[in-house]
């Protein structure tokens, strides 16, 4: 299904199906601002894309080589696959029943019996912490991926070092405006490109999946795929459960994002049951497909030795994020590896596309209830094109100083790129949980059309005691980094050293700071738009597209924002 055949779906139903949307964002209190445009597929299509198994199944799989080896790279797509499935169907629960393009802070808000607006401001800032680390995890790994690329034809382009990285930096930057303009100018764009990204990947990863397994002439046998592996310098009695468990973020770190079929849900048809949906199929689609990548991938690892004293898996499993593309040049070479790295940069580039797509909704919709920096400006809708376009622009500089810190780097392998990662899967995954926790305890919610039924409960807990686990092996070291600092080798620490914790915790410190200072006077959660008249009358401004009329509105709303907000604000 094409966005074309949604929209006439969509038009057939116009007086049913789109007014049944609007009604149910109006008791939600929003008017219908954005574009309600898109299918079932598109919804979908936007989580699977950020999810994005061409990006995270081999930007990160380095990591699964390193800690676990083949056994934990295949056995991490069925483990984490189920349990993140059950915490993306505790939030789609939850997301059939409150619709709206906040999401996860909303949710808080209406599901907390205490506090709301306390748990609304940290849910919504890790969710903004968790979607720009998204942005700029996903560009940095597509600009190091191009770097490589470009390097296959002009060997002379340099990808590590000082020199390395202000070239890896400037691709991402370029790739970062170019999302930004995407989503600026060519909204229509995005959509027919979000759902070519969907077939993209499908047919991307058979392609690559045929030519590893087809064109290397020394497979691997099956049963390589058991053996364990543990070249992060870890030993003792525990270290293989260690390192096994350290091997699990490579899935991990790709099944994030999908989060974002809630954030589209005000442009989409349905909402209240296609994006509940589309969270639980972006996951599990995502989950088989990269179990066969990378089964593929592992299979193909060229045996025998790089060099006279560096096997040959051990040489691909220290070139960090670009292990994949370095793993696809020795096996197959030539215009073959030229073939699958693209097919994995183009991936990327879609992914990194709808992550901006995504963030700028969840900027728009904090934004309209006051609780960023500057909210009126971020909050503004482009009449012409009815997205929010400053909020876009936000998103693209946010994750342009996030991926500044990417111009430090040890050996080719940039320390900000574990921070990126951890920023981003950290930072959702207690965005997620918080509302999902409140539910749980709270008797009083009502199920929507799409619901768990009886097994709500056990689902919702085994999601919670999952995000734990998750987010404390986000904080471990990979490697033993204390032997650094017992040998004073303080280069060593650093360049190793996970950032992640104190990175999360000064954001939740900083985040608590603000609260009891100044945003425990002001925010109040979710705010009403406005009565049912004052709603219809921005809609209507906006689909006469009388542009006068619809900033007179706005400006009315952005002054009765501000006298809800109070002067502390």
């Amino acid at each position: 299904m094409t966005i074309e055949s949604e929209r006439v779906n969509g038009d057939a139903g116009e007086t049913g199906t789109s007014d049944a949307d609007r009604n149910r964002l109006h008791d939600m209190g929003y008017a219908q601002e954005l574009n309600r445009r898109m299918g079932w597929f598109s919804n979908f299509a936007i989580s699977f894309s950020i999810i994005s198994i061409l990006a995270g199944a081999m930007t990160t799989y380095w990591l699964g080589m390193q800690a676990g080896g083949p056994r934990a790279i295949m056995l991490s797509w069925i483990i984490v696959g189920f349990f993140a499935l059950l915490v993306g169907m505790a939030m789609a629960e939850i997301c059939s029943t409150y619709p709206t393009a906040g999401g996860l802070y909303y949710w808080s808000a209406k599901l907390a019996r205490r506090n709301g607006p306390r748990w609304s401001w940290y849910t919504g800032w890790f969710n903004l912490l968790g979607l720009i680390g998204v942005i700029a995890s996903v560009d940095f790994a597509l600009a190091t991926f191009t770097g490589f690329f470009i390097q296959l034809y002009r060997p002379g382009f340099e990808i590590s070092g000082s020199s390395g990285a202000r070239n890896i930096f400037i691709i991402f930057v370029i790739y970062l405006a170019v999302h930004g303009l995407l989503n600026t100018f060519r909204v229509d764009l995005v959509a027919l490109l979000g759902d070519i990204s969907v077939w993209w990947h499908v047919v991307g990863v058979l392609v690559i999946f045929a030519v590893l397994f087809i064109a290397p002439a020394h497979h691997q046998s099956v049963h390589f795929l058991t053996e364990g592996k543990n070249l992060t310098g870890w030993s003792g009695p525990f270290a293989g459960i260690y390192v096994f468990g350290l091997g699990l973020l490579l899935a991990q770190y790709t099944i994030t994002g999908f989060d974002a079929s809630a954030h589209v849900s005000e442009e989409t048809h349905s909402a209240h049951t296609e994006a509940p949906k589309a969270i639980v199929r972006a996951i599990y689609v995502s989950a088989i497909a990269a179990f066969v990548l990378n089964l593929a991938m592992t299979l193909a690892i060229p045996k025998g030795n790089f060099d006279a004293s560096t096997p040959m898996y051990n040489h691909i499993a220290f070139t960090g994020i670009n292990a994949a593309p370095e793993l696809i040049r020795i096996a197959v070479g030539g215009a073959g590896a030229k073939l699958l790295i693209l097919i994995s940069i183009v991936g990327q580039f879609f992914c990194g596309m709808a992550s901006v797509t995504a963030a700028s909704r969840m900027i728009y919709a904090f934004s309209r209830d006051g609780a960023v920096p500057g909210h009126r400006v971020w909050h503004r809708i482009n009449p012409k094109t009815r997205t929010p376009t400053n909020s876009v622009w936000l998103a693209v500089v946010l994750s342009a100083i996030v991926g500044a810190s990417s111009l430090y780097q040890n050996k080719g392998v940039s320390i900000a790129f574990f921070a990126m990662t951890g920023i981003c899967v950290v930072g959702l995954y207690i965005a997620y949980i918080i509302p999902v926790f409140l539910r749980l305890r709270n008797p009083n919610f009502v199920q929507g059309e799409w619901n768990l039924g009886r097994y709500s409960q056990v689902v919702g807990w085994a999601a919670v005691v999952w995000v734990i686990f998750v987010s404390l092996y986000f904080f471990a070291p990979v490697y033993p980094v204390l032997g650094f600092l017992r040998a004073h080798q303080y280069r060593d620490f650093a360049n190793n050293f996970n950032w992640s914790g104190p990175l999360i915790l000064l954001s939740f410190i900083a985040v608590t700071i603000w609260w009891f200072t100044s945003a425990k006077n002001w925010f109040n959660g979710p705010i009403v738009q406005g009565s049912k008249d004052e709603l219809m009358a921005i809609e209507r401004a906006l689909d006469s597209g009388d542009v006068q009329t619809f900033e007179q509105i706005e400006r009315v709303e952005e002054e009765r924002l501000e006298e809800t907000l109070g002067h502390d604000h």
